[in-house]
Formats: structure tokens, sequence, C-alpha cells
């Protein structure tokens, strides 16, 4: 195991040390981040620095309203996978553990690892791995064994996904780690898929969540799909149709930007349709109001404050027809 290491650590800093390393793939790149921006030895070992008690509670206490969010997914996620003897992990923005899944059996093992609760796993502290790249990276990363940066990782192999908030910007990195020899290439790809649905999940609860008193919106692109890996395009809508917040997936397919919504947009403009009117908006109140009454036009009016005659001209002048 020790020469496994030793020729680890040659192979890493041999990339590295190669004038177009960073071009060569992306696990490159993040070793030459690792060994020349941060400085780091992909031969040290651990330091066993771990974030603990009143720190880790403060940290998570930051992160509740993305733990409650992201809860059921993590259950779920590791109803999946931990009787494979995979870890789940969520992690925050600078790659600390705050939230952890793991299986009776194999708690020793992941603790030993540094995978629980207020292990630090940033690209700056481990080089490269799947929660550190996936942060930098912002993107879904498989980090398999030996492309770890530290040789002290090589015998875990992770698979991540990035999770954004309901302002659209980037929160935690969620992972399914392992560290079982025989989960090669093709489990690895397999539980990816599963990780990437879940982070979406979180993201689809965390934005329901927080606008829980609005009316959510589903936003297809102007294609009239979701492009793959942005999650779901959903908006919040307040009660006068007037959107209050957006996912990252809408904000990216309607071109919202990236900054929080200062200040509601009519929903019709939002989703590229402006030609709404007065008329429109008093046809839906009146066409409402039919339904509610089944259409029974003297109970709409008086439901809506009106007189019967009154209930008529406005039907009238929106082309609404009795029994319509």
């Amino acid at each position: 195991m020790a020469s496994d290491k030793l020729n680890h650590s040659d192979q890493v800093m041999h990339t590295v040390q190669q004038g177009n390393a960073a071009a060569v793939s992306a696990v490159a790149a993040s070793w030459c981040r690792s060994a020349l921006h941060h400085g780091l030895d992909p031969a040290a070992s651990r330091k066993g620095e771990r974030i603990g008690g009143t720190s880790l509670t403060a940290l998570r206490e930051n992160s509740g309203e993305l733990i409650a969010a992201a809860t059921p997914a993590l259950d779920q996620l590791f109803g999946s996978v931990g009787r494979t003897g995979c870890c789940v992990i969520l992690s925050n923005i600078d790659g600390v553990v705050i939230e952890a899944r793991t299986g009776a059996s194999d708690v020793a093992l992941f603790d030993s690892i540094g995978l629980a609760p207020g292990g630090q796993w940033g690209e700056a502290a481990e080089g490269t791995n799947g929660i550190g790249t996936c942060l930098v990276e912002q993107r879904p990363v498989t980090i398999l064994r030996g492309e770890h940066f530290a040789s002290r990782n090589i015998g875990v192999s992770c698979m991540d996904a990035p999770v954004f908030d309901p302002e659209g910007r980037l929160v935690a990195a969620l992972d399914v780690s392992s560290a079982r020899a025989d989960h090669g290439e093709a489990m690895a790809t397999m539980i990816a898929a599963l990780v990437q649905d879940a982070a979406r999940q979180i993201e689809r609860d965390y934005f329901c969540m927080r606008y829980a008193d609005a009316r959510i919106v589903y936003s297809p692109d102007r294609q009239g799909s979701v492009p793959r890996g942005r999650g779901i395009s959903l908006l919040a809508v307040d009660r006068d149709d007037l959107v209050i917040g957006a996912t990252r997936a809408a904000r990216l397919s309607l071109r919202l930007g990236t900054n929080p919504f200062d200040r509601p947009r009519p929903l019709a403009d939002v989703m590229g349709d402006s030609s709404s009117s007065f008329d429109d908006s008093e046809r839906a109140i009146l066409r409402q109001a039919l339904a509610r009454s089944g259409g029974n036009v003297t109970r709409a009016a008086r439901d809506l404050g009106i007189g019967r005659a009154t209930m008529y001209r406005r039907m009238e002048r929106v082309g609404i027809a009795p029994g319509q």
C-alpha cells in the first residue's frame, strides 16, 4: 500500500510539472490547482483537522434551512446506496461536512477518513476530491480512487453534485463516497446519476420551502425542455401574478440573471408573453368566479360583490357567453 501511495504521488507531481497539464483533463487541472495554487503535497499525511463543538453547531445552524430541505433527499439517497457500503455527505459552500448518513458498520472507517461531520474537504485543504472539486467547478464531478490529489485519499471514490439555493447561488455539495475496492466505474456512474437527481430534489424542496406562500409555476426552457444538469425550472409567483423568485434553471433558461429579484416582474413578461391586458385579467377573474359558482351568474356576481346586471355587462365586454 505504501508503494502504491508513493507511485501515486510521483504520478501526480509528474503531471503537474508538465507544461500543458491543466489542458489534459479536469482532474489534471485540479491537481495543478492543488499543487501550484494551494501549495499542497500529495504525499503529505493528514493533519487530522476537523471542525467540532460550538463551531460546527454554528455552521449547522447557519445552514438550518438547507439541512431541513435536504433531509428527505439525504435519507432517500442513503436508503439506495447505504447497504453497498457508501456514505452520504452534505457539505457547505466551504467544503465542511454539515450532515452525514453512514451505516453503523462503516462509521469508524469513514470517520478515520474524515467523511464525518466537521470534516474539511475544500480543495484548498484536501486537493482534488469530489466535494472540493465539485464546489470549485460548480458541476457534477466523479473522482475515482487514484484521481484524488492526496495519496492518503486514494482508497475512496467520490460522486458529487452541486446544490444551488432558491436564489440560484451555490451553497453546498452533495456527495456519495465509497471505500470498497469492488466499486468500479460502472457502479460510480450509476451512483453519480442518483446523486445528481437527489441534488435537484434538494433544490426543488429548498425553493418550495422558501416560497411556501407563493404559487409555484413550472417553466420549461425556450425549446420546451429542461437542459440536462440544470435542475428544475421553477418560478415563484405571488397572488398578483408577479414573479418573486426563480430557481437557477429558470434563471438560466429565461435569462433572468443571477442577482436576487430587486423587484417583482409580471409573469407574462418573464415567460415572454407581454400581450396581456386588463381585459385578460378581468376575463380570468370572471371565469374563476363562474367556475366556483358552477356557472350560476347570480352567485358569481354576489361572490365578486357586484350586481347581476354588471356581471353580465362585464361578461359581454370580455367575450364570455352565459354558460361558458
